[in-house]
């Protein structure tokens, strides 16, 4: 198998790192399991654009994306359009969807796990017809992002400790706006501090990923509004993974759902996969069963 790996230079964890070191040990790695690996180390600004060509390329026969999770979520809707099987390098603050498919976190680990694996199918979630592999937001956790995305940080220990100080300042005033939801289940309309749609049921812990990818569900959830005092609750709640239990929260699993946002302010913001976009009055959220050809480790391998 030909494989292309895009390595995002600015990306999480690559920064800091020997970069044409880790691509000549990936290339005999990938050559000792009997594949061609094509290894390219490029700026962040150039990653789509590099994701879109190895795509369309016939020679290429699978994509291996290393960076953070915007880089990994950019790989996951090239590879939805192209149906090439990717193989996500890990190399973000959360790595959230990589956490998901158990990849492991270390890079040469995960690099043999990718040259060892097996391409299985998983699903992905589109809002508005844009691709998403872990989470959609509207509220607070557009606000926390948009807080982190003015600090300053150098380094993941660093980028965690912004995103602590952004939950913060995000607490104060806790932002409240009204949302419709309208699903097969039936409608619901209420003022909300954070609403939020993932790619499959997240699980309880502290890091709350996709207990599994194959569902065929989007997980819904609803943080009503709250004061400062009950969102700081609802966090703490979230950091020790019983944010399930708060009764702030409501939760439920749909195939479809349309938010409908009816008091939406001009200049409001959705996050999808880390990365603020413009919030629409109007979002439909669809899961796509099974449309992500990804490589995954296989129980047993090594080295």
């Amino acid at each position: 198998m030909k494989v292309r790996a895009i390595l995002n230079r600015d990306g999480g964890t690559l920064r800091t790192t020997d970069l044409d070191a880790l691509c000549a040990r990936a290339v005999d790695l990938f050559g000792r399991h009997g594949h061609e690996l094509e290894c390219r180390v490029v700026a962040g600004s150039s990653v789509e654009a590099e994701l879109d060509a190895a795509a369309a390329d016939p020679a290429i026969d699978a994509v291996v994306a290393g960076g953070g999770d915007g880089t990994i979520s950019a790989a996951a809707s090239s590879a939805f359009r192209s149906g090439k099987p990717l193989g996500v390098l890990p190399a973000g603050t959360m790595n959230l969807f990589a956490r998901s498919l158990g990849m492991p976190l270390d890079l040469d680990t995960a690099l043999a796990a990718i040259a060892a694996g097996a391409v299985s199918k998983v699903d992905i979630a589109t809002a508005n017809g844009r691709p998403f592999v872990h989470q959609f937001g509207v509220g607070i956790h557009a606000r926390l992002v948009r807080i982190r995305n003015g600090m300053v940080y150098r380094s993941r220990v660093g980028k965690m400790l912004a995103s602590l100080r952004a939950i913060f300042a995000s607490a104060v005033n806790p932002p409240r706006f009204e949302v419709e939801l309208h699903a097969e289940k039936g409608e619901m309309r209420l003022t909300a501090t954070g609403v939020a749609i993932s790619n499959n049921p997240l699980d309880e812990s502290p890091v709350p990923i996709a207990e599994t990818l194959d569902s065929g569900v989007l997980g819904v959830y609803v943080a009503r509004s709250v004061t400062t005092n009950e969102l700081l609750s609802l966090v703490l709640d979230v950091m020790t993974g019983r944010w399930r239990a708060n009764p702030a929260v409501r939760e439920t699993e749909v195939r479809d759902l349309v938010l409908r946002f009816p008091r939406r302010k001009r200049g409001t913001h959705a996050v999808v996969d880390g990365e603020l976009i413009d919030l629409e009055t109007e979002v439909t959220l669809e899961i796509h069963p099974g449309a992500l050809s990804v490589i995954r480790p296989v129980l047993g391998t090594d080295r």
